[in-house]
C-alpha cells in the first residue's frame, strides 16, 4: 500500500460526480478550467478545475442511464480518482406540483420503489422561493412518463422528485463509506405527460439514438415540437444545476480538507 496521501496524488478528485448524459453537466463543465476528456474502461471522464482560485479539481464520469450502469460508473471513479465527495447529479422528474422546471432537489434520503431507504446526511436547509429544496428522491427502474405514474409514485412513497440512478450510487457510497450527496434538477413537472418517444431515444448507454429520434418523427410529426421543448427545459435544468452545484462545491471540498 502507498504512504503518499491522496491530496499528493496526481489522479486524486477533490469532488467526483455521476451523471447519466452530458447533457446534464454542460453548463458546469463550461465553468470549469482547463476540463480534460477521457476514457476509461466502457466511461467517458471529464475532469476540471473549479472554485474562485480554480484550485478544486472535480471529475464527472458519464454512467449512461439506469442503476446498474450508475453503480459501475461509480465504482470506476472510486477505483480511478479517490474522490473525497461523490456527488449523483443531473435530471429528475417532479412528484408534487410545487417543483417547478430547474428548481434543485437535495436528498436527505434515497428509495426505491419497494421501500428499501438510505438516509443522507445532509446538512442544508431548503430555500423554497429560491428553487432550493430538501427530501427524499426515489430511483425508479424505468423513465416515469406520464402523470398518472408520477401521482402514484408520488403517493407510494412520498418522495419530492423521481430519477433513475441515485440510489445505486448511494448504495456503493455507503458500501465504502464515503461522501455522498445526490442533488438533482427538474427538468419535467408533475402537471405534464412526458412525450411518448422519449422512452426509445435512448440507447442502453442512455446515449441519444438519432435513428429513433429520426423514427420518432417519422411516426408523429408533431413529437418535433415535444421533443424541441424537452430539450428547452433540459437546457434550463442543466444551468440550474450547474449555478447551484458551483456555490455547494467549494463548501464541500473545504470541509474535506479540514478534516
Amino acid at each position: 500500500m502507498s504512504d503518499v496521501p491522496p491530496a499528493a496524488d496526481a489522479a486524486h478528485a477533490d469532488i467526483g460526480l455521476v451523471c447519466a448524459l452530458k447533457l446534464e453537466v454542460v453548463p458546469l463543465l463550461e465553468r470549469c478550467d482547463r476540463v480534460r476528456k477521457y476514457t476509461g474502461g466502457e466511461f467517458v471522464f471529464r475532469g476540471g478545475l473549479t472554485g474562485e482560485d480554480y484550485d478544486i479539481r472535480v471529475v464527472i464520469v458519464e454512467a449512461g442511464t439506469g442503476q446498474e450502469r450508475a453503480a459501475r460508473a461509480t465504482q470506476a471513479l472510486i477505483d480511478a480518482h479517490t474522490p473525497n465527495w461523490i456527488l449523483s447529479v443531473g435530471f429528475s422528474g417532479a412528484l408534487t406540483p410545487e417543483l417547478k422546471i430547474g428548481d434543485i432537489v437535495t436528498a436527505n434520503s434515497v428509495v426505491d420503489m419497494t421501500g428499501d431507504e438510505l438516509k443522507v446526511d445532509v446538512r442544508m436547509t431548503a430555500d423554497v422561493e429560491r428553487g432550493w429544496h430538501v427530501g427524499r428522491i426515489v430511483t425508479a427502474d424505468e423513465i416515469v412518463r406520464t402523470v398518472a405514474e408520477k401521482e402514484r409514485l408520488a403517493r407510494q412513497t412520498e418522495a419530492l422528485a423521481v430519477d433513475l440512478e441515485s440510489l445505486a450510487v448511494a448504495r456503493l457510497c455507503s458500501a465504502a463509506k464515503m461522501r455522498f450527496l445526490a442533488v438533482r434538477a427538474i427538468s419535467d413537472e408533475l402537471s405534464e405527460d412526458l412525450p411518448p418517444e422519449v422512452l426509445s431515444v435512448f440507447g442502453g448507454t442512455g446515449s441519444l439514438r438519432a435513428g429513433a429520434i429520426a423514427g420518432a418523427l417519422w411516426k408523429r410529426p408533431g413529437s418535433a415540437k415535444d421533443m424541441w421543448r424537452l430539450r428547452e427545459r433540459a437546457v434550463t435544468a442543466s444551468e440550474r444545476l450547474a449555478i447551484f452545484l458551483t456555490g455547494i462545491i467549494p463548501t464541500l471540498a473545504e470541509s474535506s480538507r479540514s478534516r
